[in-house]
């Protein structure tokens, strides 16, 4: 139904229908404040009069005004997320609305602002509860294409071999998933995904299903993250945290997961969960030098470890050569439910699963201390067109360091 089906939808019926209470909080939030009036109408005006933007990424027709955005907000509410090849934005529906507005200038300023991402917080949490129902669970199989389990979608790489790779149960209706939200946090079958030197604690494994993003070195303690280059800013990226002296001038390793990628957090390391919380954030904000990012805000992803909602792990590896690192999960657009699921303390074994992200697309980001650098095994250049690496394999290596001896 998205959005191109939502806009008729909402045409269909009487202009003067209820919202749902969070929309209504949200229209309230937006006619009753000017800053916030003025943005969302500014949004929308300064989004270019040109073919190209008449559509949103996914070809469907532009949302144009405040009271269009509440009205399909409203309608989503209650729908998840229908798998159709070639999407973009596909699971992102607030996202595919609000590609264009949001790289706006006003649109910038506007999902930044404290109240906004409160009451944006708000609606998103409403829709989870929707999405972990069993009545969202109809796109697994009955939408467009024949859902994710529809033959389009487990053409898709990361979806070849589900049964195989998956744990759910293929004679069972939806394969025996209870929700939307239950299919999209899947778990491996034991095997599918091996962890690559178990018992070698010099190898750092991928986190992550992801295709890595960024490699940098020598990362600074505060830095301009919002300009062209997006350069890593330790210390908005981990909000002040008192561990922020040990990362200065350390190494950030960023990896992006999509929409079709398996979501569950697993160490990178074996040692101790030493500090773990969830940093508020800013939902749908990115960069000014992003621009019309035609998959907003994938363009922004360095700049998001500073300013988005994101999971923050310490662990203290039980190699010494590694130390303290830290485990970032970044929420991207409307994925701001980081989920983490080791209690602090616990001693964790390298490929243990540590958390999860909840609907739709996202990054995540392992950062090293000062003093430890990493020798990285890549398949591929980190950017925006490599290609996806399985989680547990080993993509790192840490030497031993050399001890002089005395004569």
């Amino acid at each position: 139904m998205w959005p191109n089906n939502l806009l008729e939808s909402i045409e269909s019926k009487e202009s003067a229908e209820e919202f749902r209470p969070v929309i209504q909080e949200f229209k309230d939030l937006i006619e009753n404040d000017p800053t916030i009036y003025m943005f969302f109408h500014q949004m929308f005006s300064q989004i270019p009069n040109e073919p190209q933007f008449d559509r949103d990424p996914n070809g469907n027709l532009q949302v144009r005004d405040h009271l269009t955005m509440l009205r399909c907000f409203n309608e989503i509410m209650t729908s998840a997320p229908e798998y159709q090849e070639g999407l973009i934005l596909a699971g992102c529906p607030f996202n595919a609305i609000l590609n264009w507005p949001m790289g706006t200038p006003s649109g910038i300023s506007a999902f930044l602002n404290e109240k906004v991402n409160a009451q944006v917080g708000k609606m998103l949490k409403e829709w989870a509860k929707f999405l972990g129902s069993p009545e969202s669970r109809y796109v697994l199989t009955n939408s467009p294409e024949g859902g994710w389990f529809g033959p389009a979608a487990l053409t898709q790489k990361q979806m070849n071999n589900f049964d195989k790779i998956f744990i759910c149960q293929p004679s069972e209706p939806y394969h025996g998933f209870k929700s939307w939200d239950n299919f999209f946090t899947r778990e491996l079958r034991d095997g599918a995904r091996p962890i690559e030197a178990p018992d070698d604690d010099r190898f750092i494994i991928n986190a992550c299903e992801s295709a890595p993003y960024s490699l940098r070195k020598n990362v600074q303690e505060r830095d301009l993250f919002w300009i062209k280059g997006e350069p890593y800013s330790i210390k908005h990226m981990l909000a002040g945290d008192s561990f922020t002296p040990l990362f200065v001038k350390g190494t950030v390793y960023q990896a992006f997961l999509d929409i079709l990628s398996y979501h569950r957090w697993h160490s990178p390391v074996s040692g101790r969960l030493v500090k773990a919380y969830i940093q508020p954030g800013a939902y749908f904000s990115q960069s000014v030098t992003a621009g019309f990012d035609e998959a907003a805000p994938n363009g922004s992803q360095a700049y998001l470890t500073e300013v988005a909602t994101r999971a923050i792990l310490f662990i203290e590896a039980d190699n010494p050569d590694i130390g303290l690192v830290c485990f970032m999960a970044v929420g991207m657009a409307e994925v701001s439910s980081c989920d983490i699921r080791v209690p602090i303390g616990q001693h964790v074994k390298k490929g243990e699963q540590l958390g999860m992200f909840h609907f739709g697309g996202s990054t995540h980001c392992l950062i090293f201390r000062k003093g430890v650098d990493p020798i990285f095994d890549l398949p591929c250049e980190p950017g925006s067109d490599a290609s996806i690496i399985p989680v547990n394999r080993a993509i790192a290596y840490v030497p031993p360091r050399k001890i002089n001896a005395k004569l």
